[in-house]
């Protein structure tokens, strides 16, 4: 197969005349390497669907683009873990006790008032003024890790690009020291793709976990010597003041540190893919830089790095669209699923860099917006000019068929991505 071609649909779970299992598995090697097909049936069947995770929990998936849009929005609907019922506490691949207590506290698993509270000490940091206004910088240290390439391919543009810019940006925007940031052990990162207690690679994510915790500790009591204006000492400041509690602070660094920047790494990863699947419009992108905006919007609808949200809650069972949630079951929505919904995206399945308008979820909605969206767009605009523009005849180094996807439950990415090029710019 050439990469000319796009990939056939490749689906686990049958033929589209057939039913669908109850519950449907989201598992296993054709489904991560393109769940589309899948997506598709499910959407066309319904909107809301019983799924079966790898650990062995159950939940509820929303799928289409009108119901993902207002599940998002549905203030029924809660994150914090203490929602969940016992089952999918026993069985969801959450971290253990008193880590998760003290690090899973975070913006992504509150609800309001304190969501509201927290949320406000990092926005100011993130907004798109700012970002316009780092962006030189940003393009600084993008041209440097290119700098860093072999003057020829193959190499692996993760661990040389797509993982280290995202991270350098991240700590020039919250205000790490150099020392830190060159400390910080990228595989600590993978606590983002958790194992479940009995899975055998348990021990090493728990060692990660206690990892990073160590981390976090160095930071807050760099910051508390060495008081900046910047967002990580002004989280500590406000710790100080007790407008945040220890656990709020620890998991709100936690959140910067992984989940800020990892699916970014990703996202950078998607988008080079689909790119290399659609030659042609790789072509349009790097001879039309004015159409990177646009064309980054486009990848972000196309295959997002956030597949799946986290876990949402109902406080007492209800009805989601036509089907009824028992109180403290999981549900999650499937934001690949409903930016690629035909009722909403004309051609959905086609890569179209200068779609308009493009109103895709890939950064949610609602109260839990991603409120680091700006320099998201930013960072893979940056990315994907400045590896285009540098590296030509950039390409695909390895088979398709052979992308090994990142095995992670929520989100889409390789942990790889060996590409060729004819030179160095």
């Amino acid at each position: 197969m050439t990469l000319q071609e796009p990939l056939p649909a490749m689906d686990a779970h049958g033929p589209h005349d057939e039913p669908l299992p109850d519950p449907v598995p989201l598992m296993g090697c054709p489904y991560k390497a393109n769940p589309y097909p899948l997506y598709e049936r499910m959407r066309a069947s319904g909107p809301v669907h019983r799924v079966l995770f790898p650990s062995g929990v159950h939940a509820w998936l929303v799928t289409g683009y009108q119901a993902a849009h207002a599940a998002l929005n549905d203030d029924r609907l809660g994150k914090n873990h203490d929602r969940g019922n016992d089952h999918w506490r026993a069985r969801a691949s959450i971290m253990p006790e008193p880590l998760h207590s003290q690090l899973q506290v975070h913006l992504l698993h509150q609800d309001p008032p304190h969501h509201t509270r927290m949320r406000r000490f990092v926005t100011d940091a993130f907004t798109p003024r700012r970002i316009e206004r780092l962006r030189p910088r940003f393009q600084e240290l993008a041209g440097a890790l290119v700098d860093a390439l072999p003057d020829t391919g193959p190499t692996d543009l993760v661990t040389g690009f797509a993982a280290p810019f995202p991270f350098r940006v991240l700590a020039e925007v919250i205000g790490l020291p150099s020392e830190l940031t060159a400390r910080f052990d990228r595989d600590w990162g993978k606590v983002v793709q958790p194992v479940g207690p009995t899975d055998p690679g348990r021990p090493l994510y728990e060692a990660r976990l206690h990892g990073l915790q160590g981390y976090i500790a160095d930071v807050v009591a760099h910051k508390r010597e060495h008081r900046e204006d910047d967002l990580l000492s002004s989280l500590v400041e406000a710790r100080d003041r007790r407008e945040l509690s220890q656990e709020e602070l620890d998991s709100m660094i936690f959140q910067l540190l992984v989940a800020s920047q990892e699916p970014v790494t990703n996202q950078i990863t998607t988008s080079l893919i689909a790119l290399f699947r659609h030659p042609a419009e790789l072509a349009r992108l790097r001879d039309d830089p004015d159409l990177t905006p646009r064309a980054v919007d486009e990848l972000l609808r196309h295959d997002s790095a956030f597949e799946l949200t986290t876990w949402r809650f109902l406080d007492q069972d209800g009805d989601l669209h036509g089907t009824r949630i028992p109180a403290s079951d999981s549900v999650i929505i499937s934001l690949c699923a409903a930016n690629r919904d035909p009722r909403r995206f004309p051609d959905p399945d086609a890569l179209a860099l200068d779609r308009s308008p493009n109103p895709h979820l890939a950064f949610g909605h609602g109260i839990h917006f991603c409120p680091g969206a700006a320099l998201a767009r930013a960072e893979l605009q940056i990315a994907l000019d400045t590896l285009l523009a540098r590296l030509p005849g950039l390409r695909l180094a390895i088979d398709d068929a052979d992308i090994a996807w990142i095995p992670a439950v929520l989100g889409r990415g390789t942990n790889h991505l060996p590409v060729g090029y004819d030179r160095r710019i």
